[in-house]
């Protein structure tokens, strides 16, 4: 004998947004709920989660996307045994395919239009905007780098050694064509490392100066970051970073305020730029140390000093190490020094040793 349970619901069909009264019955021996249009097997009914209304009964077929039924008695949902289980995801194919081309569009954003947009945009940016983006990053990596929580990183400030520092600045800055002014700072900090920020702010770590075995390596490093300033690679470097986490932080989260402050002072920080621009750094480093009576070899002895450190230090090993191949780089350093090119002196051994104890402040005076 077959036995009928009744119920009134209300169809929403999906397609023309009307509720439709109807009258549901549970048919026990095909194990069904069927009424007007409607005869789904018990098996393939889903509860949809309704938070608005929990005293109502929300349902719909596991392999129907848009029908709904809204049934007042809850106590049905006993007859539905697998109204909990997941529906089965429908049209697979178009789901992956879509899937595949929101993710190919967002390579091409992050890879290809952010870096077209920021090389463009760059030019545009007025000076003095630079060096306010160049001064609120450096602000930024001082007190990110800061292990102790109190203050930021020190500027080293040394009376003598900052007078032998600027001795090889003006070296420098007489035989480029700056775009802007160039400011110069050593955080004391062990770190063997040094980079350009917008706005012609040039870093150096106290480790780097300490690593290094003359100031004309120094000056050579000194040289190849003011190349990135002349070409603003540390400008274009940061608004692709900012172009990129912005696509990201559109598809994943916030990724504004102070995540982003501090990704990009870690990109600076740690400024892998494009191959043509180590390369014309490079080139840059070696016209300048010419004009200005140093020997481009020094570039060599830098790169052959720090691939001795080896794994053993990161900073400056990955900032000039990293492309092109550092064989190259090297013959290409030797190759711009002329035969028999000698150079000019650039300091001697007390300004020397002043510059490597710009951190300690016992000598300021």
């Amino acid at each position: 004998m077959t036995v009928q349970i009744e119920t009134r619901a209300l169809l929403l069909d999906g397609e023309t947004g009307s509720q439709q009264p109807i009258t549901l019955r549970i048919d026990e021996d095909r194990q069904a709920l069927v009424g007007g249009s409607i005869d789904w097997p018990l098996d393939e009914v889903r509860e949809v989660p309704d938070q608005a209304q929990r005293d109502l009964l929300l349902i719909r077929r596991a392999n129907d996307p848009v029908q709904r039924l809204i049934l007042p008695d809850r106590s049905f949902e006993l007859r539905f045994p697998k109204r909990l289980k997941a529906a089965p995801v429908t049209r697979r194919g178009p789901l992956l395919k879509w899937a595949a081309a929101a993710v190919a569009s967002v390579v091409t954003i992050v890879f290809v239009l952010v870096p077209i947009m920021a090389d463009q945009l760059a030019v545009f940016i007025p000076p003095e905007g630079e060096r306010a983006l160049g001064e609120v990053t450096l602000t930024q990596i001082r007190d990110a780098m800061d292990e102790t929580g109190f203050a930021p990183i020190a500027f080293c400030e040394a009376t003598k050694g900052r007078a032998a520092l600027e001795t090889l600045q003006a070296r420098l800055e007489d035989v480029t064509d700056l775009p802007t002014g160039l400011s110069v700072y050593v955080l004391d900090h062990d770190m063997v490392n040094a980079f350009a920020l917008p706005g012609g702010h040039i870093v150096f770590f106290r480790g780097l100066i300490e690593a290094t075995g003359s100031p004309e390596e120094v000056a050579a490093v000194f040289a190849h970051e003011i190349g990135h300033v002349v070409s603003r690679d540390p400008t274009r470097h940061a608004l692709r970073s900012a172009g990129s986490i912005g696509v990201l932080g559109l598809m994943f989260g916030d990724f504004a305020g102070g995540a982003l402050v501090l990704f990009l002072t870690e990109r600076l920080i740690d400024a892998q730029y494009s191959q043509g621009a180590e390369a014309s750094a490079d080139v840059y480093a070696h016209a300048a140390m010419l004009k200005a009576g140093l020997t481009p070899s020094a570039l060599a002895d830098m790169f052959e000093r720090f691939r001795a450190l080896g794994g053993d230090h990161d900073g400056i090993v990955a900032h000039f190490l990293s492309h092109p191949a550092l064989g190259d780089r090297i013959a290409a350093a030797r190759a711009a020094t002329p035969s028999g090119f000698i150079a000019a002196p650039l300091m001697d051994a007390n300004e020397w040793r002043d510059l490597q104890n710009i951190c300690d402040q016992k000598r300021l005076n």
